[in-house]
């Protein structure tokens, strides 16, 4: 499979402090919101970054019909204040939990939904509420046809959960076993490959052809999987798909500065909170939706390639998802900001990305 060629850190372009950087502004192809009171407390992370965001369905219960998205999209709606000019202008975009027994006139109802931009496919057991999730994954062929003939993307959190492989090796798995083959049956339905975490799913997008793209977080840009491990086990590093080798991450880096279409900003940023992170069987997650853009920008200033920060954020995933890019713009300043020990969390608290820690550059409110 073609790789990208390794790129060396233009030093020419890190940024002096208190320089400013503008783009348009940018969406979240790929975001974790929750619901209730909890979500009330990490919505207003995203709206000052984002205009748009794909949220997604795997709830408790999840959101598997075009009626519940609506009704999930309303309570979010509910949350904006109309005098508020960054809340009124953001919208959320939904999405659909595919089941086993997910029907063809439910695929149908969200084809004809401008709010439903895609079906999600989780295999069953594979991360956070996928307990619902899709068992026999070659009995979804008929669903995925009429997917194809209505062009309602397949958005997929690609990894194998068959209990023999390696969890280190999911990924992978699960390009050989099924979306190689995938994307060889169905060669007009879009597929996002959400998150991806390895070289081989970066050399699997660029070999496929423009129907394939994937979502790229900032974690897995900025740590390996040495960070679950830093002075013990660090709960607040853990997430699905896990944190892979130094090699891996590097391969990600030059898929997400390079230029290419095939790659854009999703952060799966995952709010968990403190006690159910921090126990004997923590939860997969991690937030980053407080100074997401943020940490975008550090990666790409130490390859030296700020330049192409506005494609990966603001332009490649509106020209794969086929709606117009948003015509304002943010402004960023390289400017370090320091981030807060926790943030409140419904009746708990999240202990965020870089907690206590600084990041180089904030965006101007």
């Amino acid at each position: 499979m073609p790789s990208l060629e390794p790129q060396k850190p233009n030093k020419l372009m890190q940024r002096e402090e208190g320089s400013t950087m503008s783009l348009l502004f940018p969406d979240d192809w790929h975001l974790h919101l929750r619901d209730g009171e909890q979500m009330k407390d990490v919505l207003k992370h995203t709206i000052q970054r984002f205009r748009r965001a794909i949220i997604m369905p795997n709830l408790n219960p999840p959101i598997c019909t075009e009626e519940q998205a609506e009704n999930y999209r309303k309570r979010i709606l509910s949350l904006l204040s109309s005098e508020d000019s960054l809340e009124s202008q953001f919208t959320p975009l939904m999405t659909l939990y595919l089941t086993d027994q997910t029907s063809k006139e439910e695929i149908k109802r969200a084809s004809r939904n401008d709010m439903i931009f895609g079906m999600k496919l989780y295999p069953m057991g594979s991360t956070t509420n996928s307990s619902e999730g899709v068992r026999h994954l070659a009995q979804l062929n008929p669903i995925l046809s009429l997917m194809e003939e209505l062009d309602l993307p397949l958005l997929i959190h690609a990894e194998e959960t068959d209990p023999a492989i390696d969890i280190f090796d999911r990924e992978g798995a699960f390009i050989d076993r099924y979306l190689q083959e995938t994307v060889e049956r169905f060669q007009g339905l879009r597929i996002v490959f959400e998150h991806i975490s390895t070289s081989e799913a970066v050399d699997f997008v660029i070999s496929s052809s423009e129907r394939v793209a994937a979502t790229i977080t900032a974690h897995h840009l900025l740590m390996n999987r040495n960070s679950l491990f830093e002075g013990g086990i660090q709960p607040h590093n853990y997430c699905l798909p896990l944190l892979k080798t130094e090699r891996d991450r590097l391969a990600l880096v030059q898929a997400a500065v390079s230029g290419k279409a095939d790659f854009f900003l999703g952060t799966d940023s995952a709010p968990h909170s403190q006690s159910s992170k921090e126990r004997s069987c923590g939860c997969a997650g991690i937030y980053t939706s407080h100074c997401a853009l943020e940490l975008y920008a550090e990666v790409f200033e130490q390859e030296g390639a700020l330049e192409n920060l506005e494609g990966f954020a603001s332009r490649n995933g509106p020209s794969f998802y086929q709606v117009p890019c948003n015509t304002d713009r943010i402004e960023l300043i390289k400017k370090e900001q320091s981030i807060p020990s926790s943030f409140p969390y419904g009746s708990s608290r999240l202990i965020p990305f870089r907690s206590q820690r600084k990041v180089a550059w904030q965006i101007s409110k």
